[in-house]
């Protein structure tokens, strides 16, 4: 029997977000050179995506590199941001067949000149899909993300003063990266860790959380429908009682 079988289909979220963490600890944990926790993560991702799409849940969004990521080892970043030259690249032929409409949420400008090409690349050939919206935080910190909108705001109040009794929740949301998409129901973090990390914290608000201790690279289907399952057990009630 399929593990999906099990599953309320009327009670899945909406949207997904993932935080996808332990790939460097999976490889110590395995004696593997540090980077193919990377490597290995890549394909818990496309197996992600594949699960999202086949269950019917229509948004996605990952958290895939973060502003504060740049601290890390060089080589490391470098081998990141090839990995994602490579997914860009070799799956977006496949992305667009199963109808997966990519987005970038960050400032893809202070991206190294081939990823931003092949995100941008990505973007393109699946802007016109929408069975599945695919959100990839890259180079993305929320904090960043609203003080850039925050000065969108004003830039706009500079030449219109009525402006300011428009904003409110709902206005804000229109400078964000997530405008136009409704916010995340479901947030999954792996690895044990249980913080938000400057992760779509404006989003976030009454999403319901899920923290596994499982590493991104063990984070399979099962893991995934597992986590889904204890979705369909919360009792949401948005601050209402």
């Amino acid at each position: 029997m399929d593990i999906m079988e099990n599953l309320n289909t009327e009670k899945l979220p909406v949207h997904v977000a993932v935080i996808m963490d332990g790939n460097r600890r999976w490889s110590l944990e395995n004696n593997k050179n540090k980077f193919f926790g990377h490597r290995e993560g890549m394909k818990r991702l496309e197996e992600l995506i594949e699960t999202t799409g086949n269950l019917g849940i229509k948004y996605l969004t990952i958290y895939a590199f973060s502003t504060e990521n740049w601290g890390r080892a060089k080589e490391e970043v470098s081998y990141l941001m090839d990995l994602l030259v490579e997914f860009a690249r070799l799956k977006s032929k496949i992305l667009e067949s199963k109808g997966v409409n990519v987005n970038i949420f960050g400032s893809i400008d202070e991206l190294p000149t081939k990823t931003k090409e092949a995100v941008i690349s990505l973007h393109n050939r699946t802007k016109d899909n929408d069975k599945l919206y695919l959100n990839i935080a890259l180079n993305y910190g929320s904090r960043k993300e609203i003080a850039i909108a925050v000065k969108k705001i004003i830039d706009k109040y500079k030449t219109n003063k009525e402006v300011y009794d428009k904003i409110d929740e709902e206005y804000i949301k229109k400078f964000l990266y997530s405008k136009n998409i409704p916010d995340p129901d479901f947030l999954i973090r792996t690895s044990g860790e249980q913080r938000l990390s400057n992760f779509l914290l404006y989003q976030l608000a009454y999403a319901e959380l899920y923290f596994t201790e499982a590493l991104w690279p063990d984070f399979g289907k099962e893991e995934y429908i597992k986590a889904l399952k204890e979705f369909e057990k919360r009792n949401r009630r948005f601050g209402t009682s």
